[in-house]
């Protein structure tokens, strides 16, 4: 028989033989192994472990009958044309999400020989297995020992009768289908959506031994009020005689550690003793800014029996819970800054079991301002919350579940019970962890009875253990019983608003909070997935993908850009939707902070979600790194501890108003800010200050909404239209604002009385261009015919998640790109992407489809049209009509356009430019190609 040695671990606290290196492996895609007794045979492939099957280059290629593990919303992708060639054989690409190199779905076995030292004779032997996807099936030799099928904690399995001294041949069976426990298919925990549907085992992968009477477990549960700790001490007795013995307790960690002895009676079998430890009046809290964490080392020692065991588990001194509708962690407010994290692991395809990785996104979430973290629909392993206790983050978990579509909750389904059981294992595995501090059964759950189920399950949790806060489900269920509630309401855009949001359907301003939409709660909120806001695709990003993983969706629509013969506008387009990806986050966000004693929020994303259609909602790709539009310090700017905040009741402004707005803070910092003096600017692109100013100097306590004072100047010095950056500083945090100042009073332009401005071309109109007359074509919003654009529906903000799995909801583009240099827009201070001063505009425009006119037509202002059908969309372009020109605009810049300062300024600037010389186009086309676009 081929054998594959394992090493016995020295230096631990117990004798381990470590599973990792080379195991004997075998694909049972046809479910023989058990009928043909795999187990008691040499199997004749070899992989390495840790691992999977992916990572070993295991499985089957990807062809259009692959039964994916997730719900495929759009699935045009099987029938549509326009993808037929990415359907062949050997081409194979699919548009939803990363697509592995090989893939498999069921049972495969791994298989390893170990030789039991002679001295594990009458110890109890332990098999850990640290992250199994997903169930596990263990035999050893010919003898089938059980199941496990935890998705988020080690499969453990007892071997003490099994594995005596000498060879045995340990046979386990790994299958990643959905049986009868069915999380949801969409459960991040098992979805193809994110870290894929694989197989294989990670983590830490040993035996051990262990004395018979040994310590399986502590549980310890802060006491702040009295500066100690109660350890519930679990210990297995398997003497079947009651024990008297010695317990030693060490919290290290204090500056002056001392130990603590108990003598305790031992039961035969399981038995759990509560102790109490002092932890002396130096305690140190635990929270974001000081992520104090102790080490609590338990000894266990019965002389007679020479028996000598220990147990290690790290702790902190905190407490979260909920005071009225604020949050509280240790007695000061708490406002949670969170991102979800959804599995996303595009080189190996499943979690990293490293904490040097873990402390390196957790890093970057911080130089975000980012304090919190949501596992969506699943549990991390052991070294994130090493991680997150490291560096102070809160963690929300999840029991691994994403109830909806394939699958309910609380409708006696088989989940139902394991839901408990999953969460009773996490907590079990990863309950003393201080960053631990949320935890829920899952992501917006479906069925008919989950409302009273999941009320059951919230009050069976808030009973047993008070360590850390709950709330049913993301999303839903609100019920009294929550610790805190998890809506989807306070934000800016939400599912089916389209053009009716407020960033969508109000004129731009930074006044307005969400204290109406939850007013109706008697607990703390946390906002469910805010933002969502989409970004063009950075294909220079495919390369990235070397591991188990690629961006075939990424080829796709390169392929398609370049089709429609845009290739080189691919990092403009990249660069310009960010900008206004990053503009909408920032509204989300400060909103989010203006609203009084709010609980925080919850963002879909701060890195891309490459699945679901592929959702590029992050200003980080799937491997947390930058895409080049915003930095960590600027995001941190509108997104930290501390934060003031401007209440603009608008951005645009004439040179004939006063600029008045409250200013105020919210400041969730370590301690109050003593005798701060706040000061303001208002300054040009250049930096140029043109208004500055201090406000009173005050003591700023911890909370929002705060008042720092008031703000007021008169305009009347901005003689020509700019774009200003209005800047407040409170000690040393800073925040600014964009802000536009057109002159009320237009100047004449001489020789606009030749151009005829018109909604449509009609005879005489053509006749003028014909003879060389200049023409404004603004069109109506409304009025351009769907096959050239009509039906693209745009508006101010990115796409909203993206349109795959939307079914197309509003906005379908991604902002402007233009050339802010271009004379045409040279009296409308513009940068080349969308900001607020484009929000008119967008709102009153059609997007022109170009290749239904010309390809030659090169726009001023380009409308970014959705990554999947990359059309080139125009708001603005010129053309020679005979021997006139004409500019066409798909802005309307007729209609009610006195109460439109943005819409006078841009119609001024290009009336300016038709009256110059270098209005002089060059693409020539007959006026009734213009014309048939239009509709009567």
């Amino acid at each position: 028989m081929f054998i594959i040695p394992c090493a016995v671990v020295s230096g631990a606290s117990q004798p381990k033989i470590d599973l990792r290196g080379v195991w004997k492996f075998a694909i049972d895609n046809q479910d023989k192994g058990v009928i043909e007794q795999w187990f008691s045979k040499s199997l004749s492939e070899t992989v390495t472990l840790p691992g999977s099957m992916a990572t070993n280059g295991k499985g089957f290629d990807v062809t259009l009958s692959t039964k994916w593990t997730g719900q495929i919303v759009d699935s045009s992708y099987y029938y549509k044309p326009e993808y037929a060639k990415y359907r062949v054989p050997g081409n194979i690409k699919v548009p939803f999400w990363l697509q592995p190199l090989k893939y498999y779905v069921g049972a495969a076995w791994y298989q390893k020989e170990v030789n039991i030292p002679k001295d594990w004779k009458d110890k109890d032997i332990r098999l850990f297995l640290e992250r199994c996807h997903w169930e596990s099936r263990l035999w050893i030799d010919d003898k089938e020992i059980g199941m496990r099928n935890s998705l988020g904690t080690p499969h453990l399995y007892d071997l003490s009768k099994e594995l005596t001294p000498g060879k045995h041949l340990l046979s386990i069976c790994i299958d990643n289908r959905v049986k009868d426990i069915d999380p949801g298919i969409n459960s991040h925990s098992i979805s193809d959506h994110t870290q894929t549907n694989w197989n294989g085992m990670i983590g830490q992968l040993y035996l051990e031994a262990r004395p018979k009477i040994s310590i399986q477990n502590i549980q310890v549960f802060p006491d702040l009020q009295q500066k100690r700790i109660v350890a519930k001490v679990r210990i297995e007795n398997s003497t079947k005689k009651s024990q008297k013995a010695a317990i030693t307790l060490l919290a290290t960690g204090t500056t002056t550690p001392e130990s603590k002895n108990f003598n305790v009676d031992i039961a035969a079998g399981v038995d759990t003793l509560l102790l109490e430890y002092p932890m002396g009046n130096d305690v140190k809290l635990w929270s974001e800014f000081h992520p104090n964490v102790y080490q609590l080392i338990a000894t266990l020692n019965i002389p007679k029996k020479d028996v000598k065991d220990s147990f290690q588990t790290s702790f902190g001194m905190r407490e979260i819970k909920a005071n009225g509708t604020q949050l509280e962690i240790n007695d000061k407010p708490l406002f949670l800054r969170g991102t979800l994290e959804c599995a996303i692991f595009p080189k190996t395809g499943f979690p990293p079991t490293q904490i040097d990785e873990w402390l390196r996104i957790f890093r970057i979430c911080r130089s975000h301002g980012l304090n919190h973290v949501r596992f969506h629909s699943w549990c991390p392993p052991q070294v994130a919350f090493d991680a997150a206790d490291q560096l102070g983050f809160y963690i929300q978990v999840e029991c691994s579940s994403w109830a909806n579509q394939s699958t309910t909750i609380g409708d006696g389904k088989p989940f139902d019970k394991y839901v408990y059981e999953e969460s009773e294992r996490m907590v079990e595995t990863f309950g003393n962890h201080p960053s631990f501090c949320l935890m829920l059964y899952g992501n917006e759950p479906g069925g008919k009875n989950y409302t009273q189920f999941l009320t059951k399950f919230v009050t069976y949790w808030k009973n047993k253990d008070s360590r850390r806060i709950y709330t049913a489900g993301s999303g839903w269920p609100n019920v009294d019983e929550n610790d805190y509630q998890s809506t989807p309401n306070p934000r800016i855009q939400a599912w089916g608003e389209e053009l009716k949001s407020i960033i969508n359907g109000s004129a731009p301003a930074s006044d307005y909070d969400w204290n109406s939409k939850i007013a109706s709660f008697k607990q703390p909120v946390v906002s469910h997935e805010i933002g969502q806001w989409c970004v063009y695709p950075n294909f220079k990003e495919i390369a990235k993908y070397d591991g188990v993983l690629r961006a075939r969706n990424f080829e796709i629509f390169s392929e398609t850009l370049t089709e429609n013969g845009m290739k080189q506008q691919a990092d403009s387009f990249l660069l310009a939707s960010g900008k206004l990806q990053a503009l909408c986050y920032k509204a989300d966000i400060e909103a989010a902070l203006r609203t009084r004693s709010f609980g925080g929020f919850q963002l879909l994303d701060l890195h891309d979600f490459p699945g679901q259609g592929t959702a590029l909602v992050g200003v980080l790709d799937a491997f947390w790194d930058e895409k080049g539009y915003i930095s960590p310090k600027e995001y941190s700017r509108f997104c930290n501890s501390t934060v003031p905040l401007a209440c603009l009741k608008k951005h645009i402004y004439i040179n004939s108003d006063t600029l008045s707005t409250s200013i105020e803070i919210a400041h969730y910092g370590d301690a109050p800010l003593l005798a701060c003096i706040p000061t303001w600017k208002i300054s040009d692109i250049y930096g140029k200050v043109i208004f500055s100013g201090k406000l009173p100097q005050k003591d700023i306590p911890l909370g929002n909404c705060i008042p720092l004072g008031e703000i007021s100047v008169q305009l009347s010095s901005v003689q020509k239209a700019e774009k200003l950056i209005l800047e407040v500083s409170a000690g040393s945090f800073s925040n600014s604002w964009d802000i536009w100042v057109f002159p009320a009073q237009k100047e004449k332009i001489t020789g606009v009385e030749k151009i005829k401005i018109v909604s449509t071309l009609d005879p005489a109109t053509c006749n003028y261009l014909e003879n060389g007359g200049s023409v404004l074509l603004s069109l109506k919003k409304g009025t351009l015919k769907p096959e050239f654009g009509g039906d693209v529906k745009i508006g101010f903000s990115s796409i909203f998640w993206n349109t795959a799995w939307t079914h197309g909801q509003a906005p379908n583009t991604l902002g402007i790109l233009c050339n802010p240099e271009h004379p045409a827009l040279a009296n409308f201070p513009t940068e080349y992407y969308s900001n607020w001063q484009w929000w008119d505009a967008m709102s009153h425009s059609n997007a022109i489809e170009l290749n239904k006119l010309s390809p030659e037509i090169k726009p001023i202002v380009r409308a970014i049209d959705d990554w999947v059908t990359n059309r080139p969309l125009a708001l603005l372009f010129e053309l020679k009509i005979g021997k006139g020109k004409l500019l066409v605009s798909g802005i309307d810049l007729n209609q009610n356009i006195q109460n439109r300062p943005e819409a006078l300024q841009l119609k001024q600037s290009l009336l300016h430019y038709m009256t110059g010389k270098q209005f002089n186009p060059t693409v020539s086309l007959p006026a009734s190609v213009i014309q048939n676009m239009i509709t009567e």
